[in-house]
């Protein structure tokens, strides 16, 4: 049996196919500014601070070196550069985060408050396998100017981010 709109299926695929390497830049900008805030909040006590007001002491394990990888790991992942890289070292510290700190209290992540942990985490995987995308600083300085700006074809990540 044919689908009903096979045209209008077509056509949204490749709209949808189309907007890949926008969709993924846009993807890593936003996780990687949100995973930056979180760090800021905790290493400087902008935006609400540590746990809802201050800074995580100088040195503390692991709270001030989670804050630490989440500002600079955000910030490469927010601009993209390093940002497969980036994007696996903030993966694993979220991943590290949830079983030592959340799954202890309960098995799921609604139920133990990790819920955040676990989205970071798999976002940022996702980000480490798929690449910067197009519009990163990984491909300008790879490409230079002339082309840095230009997208690859759509299911062929590059070798060289």
């Amino acid at each position: 049996m044919s689908a009903p709109f096979p045209q209008a299926s077509r056509q949204a695929a490749k709209a949808a196919e189309a907007a890949r390497p926008l969709v993924l830049t846009a993807f890593r900008i936003v996780v990687g500014l949100l995973f930056a805030c979180h760090g800021a909040a905790s290493l400087f006590g902008v935006l609400g601070g540590a746990k809802g007001g201050g800074t995580v002491p100088l040195g503390q394990w692991p709270g001030w070196y989670a804050a630490l990888i989440q500002l600079v790991g955000g910030a490469l992942v927010l601009v993209g550069a390093g940002t497969r890289t980036a994007a696996l070292l903030c993966s694993g510290s979220m991943a590290y985060a949830y079983f030592t700190v959340h799954q202890e209290h309960a098995l799921l992540p609604l139920q133990n408050g990790g819920e955040a942990s676990v989205m970071f985490c798999w976002a940022f995987l996702a980000i480490a396998v798929l690449g910067s995308g197009p519009y990163a600083l990984d491909r300008l300085l790879a490409h230079g100017p002339a082309t840095g700006a230009t997208a690859e074809p759509a299911g062929r990540p590059s070798s060289t981010v």
